[in-house]
C-alpha cells in the first residue's frame, strides 16, 4: 500500500510530508472461507486499506515504529485476526548517505 503522510523526526517531513509504503501479512483460520468462497466468512481486504489509510492520514507520528505499532493495533482491534505483521517503509528518508528507504518491521498477536 502506498500513502502521503506527515510522519517524521525532521520538521521538514512533517510540514511537506512524504511517501510512505506500508506491507501487512495478516493471520488468521482460513477453512471457513476457503470451502464457503464468501467475503462474509473472512476479512474485507478493502476495509483493511481503509483501516491503514485512517492510521497513516490520522495521527502524526515521529518514529515509523510508533505508526507501525498503532496499524497492528487498529487492525487487530477491528477485525478477527490472531496476529498482524506490519512493515513500514520510508523511501528518501532524510539520512546522510545512500539508501533506497528505511524500514521497520513489527508483529502482534491477538492478546500480547
Amino acid at each position: 500500500m502506498l500513502f502521503y503522510g506527515y510522519h517524521g523526526v525532521d520538521e521538514s517531513e512533517q510540514k511537506r510530508g512524504g511517501t510512505f509504503e506500508v506491507d501487512l501479512e495478516l493471520r488468521k483460520d482460513l477453512f471457513k472461507s476457503m470451502n464457503s468462497d464468501s467475503l462474509d466468512d473472512t476479512i474485507d481486504y478493502s476495509e483493511i486499506y481503509q483501516t491503514v489509510h485512517n492510521c497513516l492520514t490520522g495521527t502524526k507520528y515521529f518514529l515509523l515504529e510508533a505508526l507501525a505499532s498503532h496499524i497492528a493495533d487498529s487492525i487487530l482491534s477491528s477485525y478477527p485476526l490472531d496476529a498482524v505483521k506490519v512493515t513500514v517503509r520510508k523511501p528518501h528518508a532524510p539520512v546522510k548517505g545512500v539508501l533506497g528507504s528505511v524500514e521497520v518491521e513489527i508483529e502482534k498477536e491477538r492478546g500480547n
